[in-house]
């Protein structure tokens, strides 16, 4: 089907968007740019990335946290205070959603000035190349387009056990809490979890988080994940491995009441009690697609959650049919990945292009307390993809020189590349763990989309006396340290 070259009439709109998540955002100002006629359905306002945790809302909560510590050691640069800082955790609250609210009806001014029309409601698929649209108010109206693009985002799941619909919130909930969470018990199996746990910790609140058994984040490098766990828990975050969260209770009424939690070890041999404030799940997310009518037209998608099959050009099972975003499945999602994969099918669909979006090598960062970053393979897959034979891993320690004065500890940023030693010690993957460590990867990105090298990575003059610098100066491999440490000499 040539959609550049033969737009039909024969339906309402050229394409309709059901949802208002970024790809969906991305797809219909471009094709609008095209000149195409553009519908979006969604019942929230769009926004960058979901509608209550997202980029946005977790880099300004890292930068709320951060900010405690840097209140700290501005004393040692001379900075004087007359009375006790503290922190309102209402003010926080306040100024976050205002900035969500804010950003997404900049996205929503921005998709009627490129032409898009813009619809306040749900959208549901009612037959071939049909569409209802369901408003606050209750009012029906239907809709057709040559073209449908789904991009409805995806919401925080729950684990399935007594109590937790009553008494525990979930990653898109937190902002809704009017008091500050108190002693919080994070539970984990997502970058999510950590960011959250990192947040709260860094606000002063005792936090726990409780590792999920169930393979926390497949996709992470395991030794930097590591790395992070062991920098929050010598900042005073408690960490439970091997133990699955079975039940919740509220133990005295009120809303200040306590909340009990019981889980289970690993072999169920064992059980954990104990009290918080809040309950914090952050166990994964589901495709917000049950309600949309995928069945009626025979859209596949994955059963546990939600999640659309697509091929390399964003299509599902259907000819007409595309996902873009967090409800695709078996692909990595981010917004940069998702406005990417928008803006190139429009240009697929409108435009004459033939450009793939490249699901490789895409950056990713977690706004842990001590931020984390990586493009490229992590070690595992790398080992596993290559053999542990022909990969070389370059590591280093860092001290960034602001935290020289404070000081701060010394090897607590770390980064390392993987390199393929056959192709020329071609780098595979990058992390790094430290300050600004998502600016830092954004610029490495380029350079492995490019067949980045070790000689070309050890030619490039380092820019002092910056952290990024440390990865132009990385001489010593992870096998030489190991075989250090099993000799005692380190």
């Amino acid at each position: 089907m040539d959609h550049a070259s033969t737009p039909s009439r024969l339906y309402d709109y050229d394409l309709l968007v059901i949802g208002g998540g970024s790809g969906g955002i991305a797809v219909a100002k471009e094709a609008a740019g095209l000149g195409k006629r553009v519908l979006v359905l969604d019942f929230l306002p769009p926004s960058p990335k979901g509608t209550q945790w997202g980029s946005i809302t977790s880099k300004l909560l890292q930068h709320a946290s951060l900010l405690g510590k840097a209140i700290q050691d501005s004393q040692k640069y001379g900075w004087k205070f007359k009375g006790k800082v503290s922190h309102g955790w209402g003010e926080l609250v306040e100024a976050v959603q205002q900035q969500v609210k804010t950003r997404c009806l900049e996205h929503q001014r921005d998709l009627r000035d490129s032409g898009v029309t813009y619809l306040n409601a749900r959208g549901e698929i009612t037959g071939p190349h049909t569409v209802q649209a369901t408003d606050i108010r209750g009012s029906k109206t239907s809709h057709q387009a040559e073209t449908l693009v789904i991009a409805t985002g995806d919401r925080a799941r729950y684990l399935g056990i007594p109590g937790e619909r009553e008494h525990c919130i979930t990653s898109d909930d937190l902002l809704s809490l009017t008091q500050s969470p108190g002693c919080t018990l994070v539970v984990v199996e997502t970058g999510v979890g950590l960011e959250c746990a990192g947040f709260l910790s860094g606000l002063g609140l005792k936090v726990t988080v409780m590792i999920q058994q169930s393979g926390v984040l497949k996709r992470c490098d395991h030794k930097m994940l590591q790395k992070i766990e062991n920098h929050m828990l010598v900042h005073g975050v408690n960490f439970i491995h091997h133990y699955s969260l079975t039940k919740v209770e509220q133990m005295e009424d009120g809303a200040s009441g306590k909340l009990t939690v019981t889980a289970e070890s690993t072999g169920g041999l064992e059980t954990y009690q104990d009290q918080f404030d809040t309950i914090l799940l952050a166990v994964g997310r589901d495709a917000c697609t049950n309600d949309i009518g995928l069945e009626c037209v025979g859209v596949k998608f994955n059963q546990d959650t939600g999640r659309i099959l697509v091929n390399e050009e964003e299509r599902s099972s259907v000819e007409y049919v595309y996902a873009v975003g967090t409800v695709q499945d078996g692909r990595p999602s981010t917004t940069g990945l998702s406005i990417q994969a928008g803006r190139l099918l429009a240009h697929r669909l409108y435009g004459g292009d033939k450009t793939m979006c490249d699901y490789t090598n895409v950056p990713n960062v977690l706004f842990t307390p001590m931020e984390y970053a990586s493009c490229g393979l992590s070690e595992e897959r790398a080992n596993l993809k290559f053999g542990e034979t022909n990969i070389e891993v370059y590591h280093s320690y860092y001290w960034p020189l602001e935290w020289t004065l404070v000081p701060r500890d010394k090897n607590s940023c770390y980064a390392k590349i993987i390199c393929l030693i056959p192709d020329r010690e071609r780098v595979v993957g990058v992390h790094v763990m430290g300050p600004g460590a998502g600016d830092i990867i954004q610029g490495f990105t380029v350079a492995l989309k490019c067949g980045l090298t070790k000689q070309q990575l050890d030619a490039t003059v380092g820019l002092h006396p910056v952290s990024a610098q440390v990865l132009t100066a990385l001489t010593v491999t992870q096998r030489t340290t190991e075989a250090m440490l099993v000799r005692g000499n380190c």
